[in-house]
């Protein structure tokens, strides 16, 4: 990826000493980081590393037991929630839905909502309007519900395991779809455990395990001073860990 980092720019992400404990199980300790405007971050890890419990505190849907997360310098909350776009790990939409009533929930839910680049990037994933959600595969499911975050206007795109499950061809196409419509002064930050074939796309990369941050590195960084991919270093450091 082309560092687009500019130094003047204020952080869109910051994440300050989060920890979240759900009964007995911790499942987040001390996360900080901070995310800069025109970065594709990978969040990477296996699965129950706390992933999807840190993008939805992000979110504003799980409250952290300590901490503090602040998009545009806005604490999370009720505020912060036109500012970010949030594709969970499971679908949006409703079985009985085409294509079409999807866009228009979005559309009527969210002010921000770009249809014109919501059509756009159905014709580059090769979705009908009329196309029932009920027929599409697994794959197709997926480019559906990343052209439904992604055709927002948002500050911070966070998508969670856009990837998992899908079929080469679909993984291919979600991943051009990421590059072809990202918008330069917005941010993803993007968890995923399958690191191989989307390790391309990233600027930046966080590593989580057990709730805690293992690593937060640029991916140029990792090739120029550690002569290593990011699958690589990934493995390197759970090994150590």
């Amino acid at each position: 990826m082309i560092n687009r980092r500019d130094d003047k720019v204020e952080h869109i992400l910051q994440v300050q000493q989060v920890s979240k404990k759900f009964s007995s199980k911790q499942a987040l300790r001390g996360v900080s980081f901070e995310l800069l405007p025109g970065k594709i971050t990978g969040l990477l890890g296996s699965n129950g590393s706390g992933k999807s419990t840190l993008l939805k505190i992000i979110a504003g849907l799980v409250h952290p037991s300590a901490g503090i997360v602040s998009v545009n310098g806005v604490t999370v909350g009720q505020h912060s929630r036109s500012m970010v776009s949030f594709m969970p790990d499971r679908p949006v939409t409703e079985s009985w839905m085409k294509v079409s009533d999807a866009l228009k929930f979005q559309q009527d839910f969210y002010a921000d909502f770009d249809q014109a680049k919501a059509a756009k990037m159905l014709e580059f994933m090769k979705l009908r309007p009329q196309d029932g959600i009920r027929s599409l595969s697994k794959g197709m499911n997926e480019r559906l519900q990343l052209t439904l975050a992604l055709s927002r206007r948002a500050s911070l795109y966070l998508l969670d395991e856009p990837i998992g499950g899908v079929d080469p061809v679909a993984r291919t196409r979600i991943l051009n779809a990421l590059v072809e419509f990202y918008e330069e002064d917005s941010t993803i930050l993007l968890s995923t455990h399958l690191i191989t074939d989307i390790e391309r796309i990233f600027d930046d990369v966080i590593f989580i395990k057990e709730g805690e941050v293992v690593m937060n590195s640029a991916v140029e960084e990792l090739r120029l001073h550690h002569g290593k991919s990011v699958d690589e270093m990934f493995r390197e450091v759970y090994a150590e860990c």
